[in-house]
């Protein structure tokens, strides 16, 4: 019965029988534009998954040179109308190399959004477990990560990213150490404090409370009542960090302590682009663009998760608006 109550008393919560997932799924189909970012980024995804597929299906690689196809006399330009278009190089080739840019494109999709969501794994895990560890630890406990994960969002990302790729020796795989500094460095501390404060709100709710008067433990306290209530917050947060992770590694590659070649990323392409915007503009735009529409497709998709996994948002929205349910 109380939870009829608040159900009909909280604009746009859960109403009875309805499941969370579904709930969820209704308000993000209102809002057209997370519909499309969303279909954006499972192309991206596809593409970068496929991607030994569709560089075999053009026939190239993103590692061997042609240099027939660079006029050498004239510092490396590419041969031919549109930097080097043809049928076998469907998006031209890179200048003083003659790499495919199709195949260095669509394989610095794959190292620059597996770089972003490994990331993001890592800001997780480590953010959920130091929120909820300083939330029901006892003062001290508190205290100690509090201060800690402080230090941590204070602390200059891309300094300290600068230094630590810079001292890591080349053979350690750098896809995985840029994932791993990004992760382990930036994110996860504001998570935590988010996580803590939610937790230190949690843990004060009668279920909670019978939970821990029928004896239960406090991991499991933390896994079978904590985490279901922590899920909004934390894939809302989820959703800023991945193209938060993107444009930092692209950052890092540009400055040349990200991924290295012949490893294509993104990041890695503006560097070797930036004295041929004029000469060859599409070795510029091309990676500026993939970064731009990725990032702008991720952001748009994570402001529509969160409004949809915020039951209060619709409300202010139609409070301030005007608009009616439904209105994309």
């Amino acid at each position: 019965m109380s939870e009829a109550v608040l159900a009909a008393e909280t604009p746009g919560a859960l109403a009875p029988g309805v499941s969370g997932a579904r709930q969820f799924w209704r308000r993000l189909r209102t809002r057209r534009a997370a519909l499309v970012a969303a279909a954006v980024v499972a192309l991206l995804v596809l593409v970068a998954l496929a991607a030994p597929l569709l560089v075999a299906l053009e026939g190239q690689d993103p590692t061997t040179y042609h240099p027939a196809l660079v006029d050498s006399a004239r510092g490396g330009v590419p041969v031919g109308s549109l930097g080097g278009i043809s049928a076998d190089h469907w998006l031209g080739v890179e200048p003083q190399t003659g790499r495919d840019l199709f195949a260095r494109l669509v394989y610095g999709a794959r190292v620059s959004l597996g770089v972003a969501l490994a990331a993001t794994v890592v800001q997780l895990a480590l953010g959920v477990a130091v929120g909820l560890a300083a939330g029901l630890g006892n003062r001290w406990v508190d205290q100690l990560l509090t201060r800690v994960a402080d230090i941590f969002v204070a602390m200059p990302l891309m300094i300290v990213a600068l230094a630590l790729l810079a001292v890591v020796p080349t053979s350690f795989p750098r896809p995985v150490l840029v994932a791993l500094v990004v992760g382990l460095v930036s994110g996860w501390a504001t998570l935590a404090k988010l996580v803590r404060a939610q937790t230190l709100t949690l843990k004060e709710a009668d279920y909670v409370a019978a939970a821990r008067l029928s004896g239960w433990a406090t991991v499991r306290i933390a896994r079978r009542e904590l985490l279901p209530g922590l899920a909004a917050p934390v894939i809302t947060f989820a959703a800023i960090l991945v193209p938060t992770n993107i444009s930092v590694e692209a950052a890092l590659s540009f400055l040349g302590v990200g991924v290295r070649p012949p490893t294509p990323s993104w990041g890695q392409m503006l560097t070797s682009a930036n004295v041929w915007y004029q000469a060859a503009p599409q070795y510029l735009l091309l990676p500026a663009g993939a970064l731009f529409v990725t990032v702008l497709a991720l952001t748009v998709l994570g402001d529509g998760v969160r409004t949809a996994l915020d039951p209060r948002a619709a409300s202010r929205l139609r409070v301030g608006t005007g608009r009616k349910d439904g209105a994309s």
